[in-house]
């Protein structure tokens, strides 16, 4: 099956339940989208507050940390004329290396947030972690 996110780290520790729970939740988007049909990934960065409020200042001119940034290669209207033409030629992605395949965009996420977030909201990590993807996404 072709993996439709590739993880990375900056500021903390890799984690292979953060991996799991990601990629389950990100091919689901992609499914629900058509975009499972189209040689696309999107790369996630998992980090700290500091790293965000970095990227915020420098794209954003936002001087503050937020809980998640999504950063899309594509405009909505290219996205659904590459779906729709794939869906009318009936084409299907087995499996691509990132290498051989568009990147998407770039979706950042702030884990010290998403934990502080989930006890605000009196909800599970592993459920605020999946609405920040699917935010994001």
């Amino acid at each position: 099956m072709k993996q439709h996110a590739e993880i990375t780290y900056d500021g903390i520790d890799e984690n292979a339940d953060y991996n799991k729970l990601i990629n389950k939740v990100i091919e689901k988007c992609f499914e629900n989208e058509h975009l499972d049909r189209l040689k696309l990934y999107i790369c996630i960065t998992l980090t700290v507050p500091e790293v965000i409020h970095l990227i915020n200042k420098k794209y954003r001119d936002v001087d503050r940390a937020t809980d998640v940034l999504s950063f899309p290669m594509f405009e909505k209207n290219e996205i659904d004329a590459m779906v729709k033409d794939a869906v009318e030629n009936d084409e299907k992605v087995q499996d691509c290396d990132f290498e051989d395949c568009d990147i998407l965009g770039d979706l950042i996420i702030s884990i010290p947030k998403v934990y502080e977030q989930a006890e605000e909201y009196g909800h599970s990590f592993e459920r605020e972690l999946s609405y920040m993807c699917v935010h994001g996404f």
